[in-house]
């Protein structure tokens, strides 16, 4: 009913558009007034935005889309700086797709690139993103949360889409869901988007569904690493056998990573502010030693004979299986 509704607004803001064009002064936008002056200065210049209404946007358009007198200023000062040409039909794919007009504001005051994209071309990502799973509701919080999603190509959204699905073993349901969730996924380094996954399947011992209930990806990996361990080392965390049993029990990976950092604190880790700086100092030293001896033995195999750096090869491969996850290479 809604979205009806505010198709009919559509339509009729762009049939009144055409029919009632707004004169247009060069630094200066009217509010709402479809009068024209008794002597036209340029009637060419007239003809043309009468032509070419489309093109046009007025704080008169923006009130007939619903926006206030506030918003509407905001709204074609960013517009004028963008200097985007398709602002309008950018507005009314937004709009149809049920957005009103305080998180369109909000999602243009966030990525103000979205100025400059073309209304066809946005109606496109809109589509593919319904194909993949992102219905109503889903869809519009996805947009708002993360507008950014709007200037990815559909080809990178594939691209991150076929990842956790093949090498993830994600579910097409889950991978809708992490979209949903967590859509800056889309514009992280498809390596360590698979890495961060092996941590916590191998590392961690946590399964996908309990993954997605987490929304393991809104982390970095760093702080994922660093909230583990610092349990692990309390005797709070165990990785779990290859039968999926511990010796005690784990916190749900929900109240590691969805919590603030104080009730992290207080209520998982129970320990301070302070030992946790001090542990995340700790952490950055080991990474930077690991990161170094990394380097060292690869100078070193590659000083020694094929098959030697076969036979080490194999026996490094091993050793990283051993400890469940792949060794991040700097």
């Amino acid at each position: 009913m809604g979205s009806h509704v505010c198709r009919k607004q559509i339509v009729r803001w762009m049939w009144r558009w055409s029919v009632c064009p707004v004169a247009v002064s060069s630094g200066h936008m009217p509010f709402c007034s479809t009068q024209q002056e008794p002597h036209q200065a340029n009637p060419s210049h007239t003809s043309q935005v009468t032509h070419s209404p489309g093109n046009q946007l007025t704080l008169c358009s923006l009130l007939e889309m619903g926006f206030s007198e506030s918003q509407a200023k905001e709204m074609h000062e960013g517009a004028m700086k963008s200097r985007g040409k398709h602002v309008p039909s950018v507005l009314t794919a937004l709009l149809l797709l049920g957005l009103n007009p305080s998180s369109i504001l909000k999602i243009m005051q966030k990525c103000p690139e979205v100025y400059s994209l073309k209304g066809a071309d946005l109606q496109q990502h809109i589509d593919h993103l319904r194909k993949m799973g992102l219905v109503e509701g889903s869809l519009q919080r996805m947009i708002s949360r993360y507008p950014e999603v709007m200037l990815l190509s559909v080809k990178r959204v594939n691209m991150v889409s076929r990842l956790l699905r093949e090498k993830c073993l994600f579910t097409i349901h889950q991978v809708t869901d992490i979209l949903r969730d967590s859509p800056e996924v889309l514009e992280e380094d498809l390596a360590k988007l698979e890495y961060k996954f092996q941590y916590a399947y191998f590392r961690m011992g946590v399964r996908q569904p309990e993954m997605v209930k987490a929304k393991l990806f809104r982390l970095s990996l760093s702080e994922l690493r660093c909230r583990h361990c610092f349990l692990e080392r309390r005797g709070l965390y165990q990785t779990p056998d290859k039968k999926g049993q511990t010796l005690i029990l784990n916190p749900p990976l929900k109240d590691i990573l969805c919590v603030s950092k104080e009730t992290y604190l207080t209520q998982v880790a129970m320990g301070t502010a302070e030992e946790f700086h001090v542990f995340r100092k700790l952490m950055a030293r080991e990474q930077e030693a690991e990161g170094r001896e990394d380097e060292y033995s690869i100078d070193e195999e590659l000083g020694e004979d094929k098959d030697d750096d076969d036979d080490n090869g194999l026996h490094r491969k091993k050793r990283h299986w051993n400890t469940g996850y792949k060794k991040d290479r700097k």
